[in-house]
C-alpha cells in the first residue's frame, strides 16, 4: 500500500524545482560520504582505543552491512508510511548518530554509531526515488532523466569529495569530526526538507503492524544479505558452513514473500519482472567490476608502482570528472540501452590495458586508464538507475530502489574479497594481470547482459 501525497500540483513549467530536488540530492550523498571519509580516520582510532586494524574495520563493515539490509527496508517503510516521513526520520537518526560517534567514550560506542549512520542514510535514496515518482506520476513528466542523472553526478562528487573530506577534517580536528560533521549535514537536510518537500498523507493500514511492515520478511531478507556479504567478504579463507545457512534463509524468505499479504520484497512481481532482475544482476555486475578496477589499480600503484598516496589521487582524478561530464550527457538524452553495452566494452577494454601494464609503465598510460573507468562508470551510473525507474512498478518504485542498492553494496564487497584473493600477499604485475583478465571477463559479460536483454529499453521515455 502507497501513501499518497497530500501535496497540490506541482507549476508544470518546472516541478522538480532545486527546493524540492536539493534536500533529496544532499541526502543520496550522506550514505557514500560516510563510506569514505571513515578511511583517514581509523588510524587515530586504533591509536586512541588501542585496536588494531583489524578491529577497526569493522567500522566499515558495520555500516555496509546495516546499509545493504535497510536500504530495502526503509523503501518498504516509505511505502506503508509515506517516504517524506522515512526520509525525516532517517536524518534524525543520523542527528543522534553523531552525536553518540563524535562523544564515544569506548570503541563499541564508535560501532553504534556506524550501524545507526548505515540505517539512518539508508533511508534517502530509496524515499528520494519514491517521492521523484510520485511528482513525476502526479504531473505526467514522464521518466524525469536530468534529475536521475544529477543523482548519478551527484555520486560521482562524492567520490572526489570523501577522502580529501574525510582527510582535513581528521587531520585538522581529529577524528570525532568524521562523526560530529553528520550533525550538521543532516540539520541542513532537514531543515531544507522540512521546507521544500511537501508533507505526506496519513498513512493508512489494515492489519497489525507486523504483517503490514513484513517484519518476518525483514528478518529473514536480513539474514540472507548479512550471511551472503559475510561470505563473500573472505573468500580467502571462507566459512563454509554460511552457504547453506543462506541457502536456507533465502528459501524461507522466498516461502514468506509468496504466502505474505504486504511482502518486503514481492516475489510473485519479480518472477514476472525478468526485466527488473535482470538490472539488479547488471548492476552487482557493473559494481563488481568498477570497485575491482578502482581499489585494485590503487593497491597495486601504491604498493607496485611505489606511487604515493596523493599521487594515486592525481592519477584517478580524471576518472570522476569524465564520470560527471559522461552522465550529464547520457541522462540529458535519456539514453539507457546504448550506454549500457558502452559500459561493458568500456570494463573489458579497461581489462586488456591492465593486461599490458607493467610498473614501468608510464603515468600517462595510468591516466588512460583512469579514463576507461571513468567511462564505465559514468555510462552505467544513470543507465541502469534509469532503467530501474522504467522496470520498477510505482508503488514498489522504494522498495526496488532499496534493493538497487543492496545489489550494489554485493558487488562493492565482492570486489575486496577477489582482489585481495587475486594479489595475495601483496599487489605485483602478475596480480595486476590477473585483475585485467578478471576485468575483461566482467565486461563481456555486462556486453552480454545488455545485448541479449530485449527489455532493457533504448532509452528513457
Amino acid at each position: 500500500m502507497t501513501a499518497a501525497a497530500t501535496e497540490p500540483p506541482p507549476a508544470l513549467n518546472n516541478p522538480f524545482r532545486a527546493r524540492f530536488v536539493g534536500p533529496l540530492l544532499l541526502g543520496s550523498t550522506l550514505n557514500p560520504i560516510n563510506s569514505s571519509t571513515l578511511a583517514t580516520a581509523l588510524v587515530g582510532i586504533g591509536v586512541d582505543f588501542h585496536k588494531g586494524p583489524g578491529t577497526t574495520a569493522v567500522l566499515i563493515s558495520s555500516l555496509y552491512l546495516c546499509s545493504a539490509v535497510m536500504q530495502p527496508t526503509m523503501g518498504k517503510l516509505a511505502t506503508v508510511f509515506g517516504p517524506r516521513r522515512i526520509f525525516v526520520g532517517g536524518l534524525i537518526i543520523l542527528v543522534a548518530a553523531g552525536v553518540l560517534g563524535a562523544a564515544a567514550p569506548a570503541f563499541g560506542f564508535l560501532v553504534a554509531s556506524r550501524a545507526l549512520i548505515g540505517i539512518g542514510t539508508s533511508a534517502a535514496y530509496p524515499t528520494a526515488m519514491a517521492l521523484i515518482r510520485r511528482r513525476a506520476d502526479a504531473v505526467g513528466t514522464g521518466v524525469p532523466s536530468r534529475v536521475l542523472g544529477n543523482f548519478s553526478i551527484a555520486a560521482q562528487v562524492t567520490t572526489v569529495v570523501g577522502l580529501p573530506l574525510g582527510g582535513v577534517l581528521a587531520g585538522v580536528f581529529g577524528w570525532r569530526a568524521i562523526f560530529f560533521v553528520n550533525i550538521p549535514l543532516a540539520l541542513i537536510t532537514l531543515a531544507l526538507t522540512l521546507v521544500g518537500v511537501p508533507k505526506d498523507e496519513p498513512p493508512r493500514r489494515r492489519g497489525s503492524i507486523f504483517s503490514t511492515v513484513d517484519i518476518a520478511g525483514i528478518a529473514l531478507f536480513a539474514g540472507t544479505v548479512v550471511g551472503l556479504l559475510l561470505f563473500l567478504s573472505d573468500l580467502r579463507s571462507p566459512t563454509w558452513w554460511l552457504p547453506p545457512l543462506v541457502i536456507g534463509l533465502a528459501a524461507g524468505l522466498v516461502l514468506r514473500e509468496r504466502r505474505a499479504r504486504s511482502p518486503l520484497i514481492d516475489i510473485r512481481m519479480l518472477t514476472r519482472n525478468g526485466g527488473l532482475l535482470r538490472t539488479y544482476l547488471r548492476q552487482s555486475v557493473v559494481a563488481l567490476g568498477t570497485y575491482t578496477a578502482l581499489y585494485g589499480t590503487s593497491q597495486w600503484m601504491e604498493q607496485a608502482a611505489h606511487y604515493t598516496a596523493s599521487q594515486v589521487g592525481l592519477i584517478l582524478l580524471p576518472l570522476s570528472a569524465i564520470s560527471i561530464v559522461v552522465a550529464r550527457i547520457v541522462s540529458d538524452r535519456g539514453w539507457i540501452r546504448r550506454p549500457l553495452i558502452l559500459t561493458g566494452l568500456s570494463l573489458s577494454v579497461t581489462g586488456v590495458l591492465m593486461l599490458l601494464i607493467t610498473h614501468h609503465s608510464p603515468v600517462a598510460v595510468l591516466i588512460v586508464m583512469s579514463l576507461l573507468f571513468g567511462l564505465a562508470n559514468g555510462f552505467s551510473g544513470f543507465a541502469n538507475q534509469a532503467a530501474l525507474y522504467v522496470q520498477a512498478p510505482a508503488s514498489d518504485v522504494a522498495v526496488a530502489a532499496g534493493l538497487f542498492r543492496t545489489f550494489a553494496y554485493l558487488g562493492a564487497i565482492f570486489s575486496a574479497s577477489l582482489i585481495a584473493a587475486t594479489f595475495g600477499a601483496a599487489p605485483t604485475d602478475a596480480g595486476l594481470h590477473a585483475v585485467g583478465a578478471i576485468m575483461l571477463g566482467i565486461g563481456v559479460v555486462t556486453g552480454l547482459m545488455t545485448v541479449l536483454d530485449h527489455a532493457i529499453p533504448a532509452r528513457a521515455t
